[in-house]
């Protein structure tokens, strides 16, 4: 019998060398998807760790990159304007939206200040389904996603425990209480849709993570499944760029070279 591998770890002695694998691989695998199908479908997420890689693809990888081809979406988005510190979509316009040719049509923001919470979700999730001009089940929604995790294990802005978790139709909900700080409502991708993906890599650095990924990465039970990040499961391995800091979580026997 053949099982089929969950994960694969990359280990880097530190966060902008984890970056910088991570950038390497996502260059590269866009510019295969877009010999293939002219266009590459993306989906970044918000914090503070991806920012490092953000700025490497509006720099040394700029002209590498596919930005002419690029479809850019957010996995999560805080409901504040786009405006205001907290915002996802604003970090991301600072750090190298601003600083790229992707079209602007081609970047879907989440437009978190819409009320009700409800509706921005339904409006985003038609954003979705109408780029990419295709019935659902075609495949998968995305080309590539790329997330993190928090010391308690949530992705995008699915916390554990809370509701959310249990979407199963829809692709993206609204989370009115958010279970870390910034303590405001949240709007976010779905377990399904994160994990329609051809690709799914983890950013992951810090020591305050090592709990969580030494969960993420144990035995299976009730408290890996607990675990949004755990809960993200495409049809292909994830792949985890991970600092040694936060690397010390996770067994040996599951790291690989970077």
């Amino acid at each position: 019998m053949v099982l089929r591998v969950e994960r694969r770890v990359h280990v880097a002695p530190t966060l902008p060398a984890a970056s910088d694998l991570l950038a390497r691989r996502l260059v590269a695998y866009a510019r295969s998807i877009v010999a293939e199908r002219d266009r590459f479908r993306l989906v970044i997420s918000g914090g503070s760790t991806p920012l490092g890689l953000f700025r490497r693809l509006a720099g040394p990888y700029r002209r590498r990159m596919p930005w002419t081809r690029t479809e850019l979406f957010f996995a999560d988005e805080r409901c504040v304007a786009p405006t205001r510190p907290e915002s996802n979509f604003g970090s991301a316009r600072q750090a190298f939206l601003a600083r790229v040719p992707i079209p602007r049509a081609r970047v879907h923001r989440i437009r978190g200040e819409l009320r009700p919470l409800p509706e921005a979700a339904r409006r985003y999730e038609a954003v979705i389904r109408r780029s990419r001009g295709v019935r659902a089940g075609d495949g998968p929604l995305f080309d590539a996603v790329l997330l993190g995790i928090g010391p308690d294990g949530h992705t995008a802005s699915l916390f554990p425990g809370q509701p959310s978790l249990r979407a199963r139709r829809a692709a993206v909900v609204a989370v009115p209480r958010a279970g870390q700080p910034p303590h405001v409502p949240r709007i976010s991708l779905t377990l399904p849709a994160l994990s329609s993906a051809g690709a799914v890599w983890f950013l992951v650095a810090g020591d305050d993570k090592r709990a969580a990924l030494a969960r993420v990465f144990g035995p299976p039970g009730r408290s890996r499944s607990a675990l949004p990040a755990a809960l993200v499961r495409p049809s292909t391995p994830t792949e985890w760029f991970v600092d040694a800091a936060a690397a010390r979580g996770i067994p040996v026997r599951a790291r690989s070279a970077g």
